[in-house]
């Protein structure tokens, strides 16, 4: 692709001050996105999902705009990209990791 560049390269002359700037809004940035954002964030396309999660590309762009979907569709998806699901619960007092959803789908006798 003509005039594409990786990010890196394009800042690699850039000053440490700026470098510490980009870098805090990229940690910004990640901490609430989208799933197709998210897609895109990993350099993935849905044509690639599609492949890891054994689907046609429409069934990705239909589950990236979905607001409710099964946590074990949620999981696939976000193992795809090269994740790991975690589901927390936020109290006043604190976080609650959720570990229900974590053996969905595994063999209790599974290492």
């Amino acid at each position: 692709m003509s005039g594409h560049h990786p990010f890196n390269e394009l800042t690699k002359d850039f000053a440490p001050e700026r470098r510490r700037r980009i870098a805090g809004m990229k940690t910004e940035l990640l901490v609430d996105m989208p799933l197709h954002e998210l897609c895109r964030a990993r350099a993935l396309t849905q044509q690639d999902l599609a492949g890891a999660l054994r689907v046609n590309q429409p069934a990705v762009a239909k589950m990236e705009r979905r607001t409710d979907m099964y946590v074990s569709s949620l999981r696939s998806y976000i193992e795809a990209v090269g994740g790991r699901l975690k589901i927390v619960a936020e109290f006043p007092e604190g976080e609650v990791a959720i570990t229900n959803f974590s053996e969905l789908g595994e063999s209790k006798d599974a290492p």
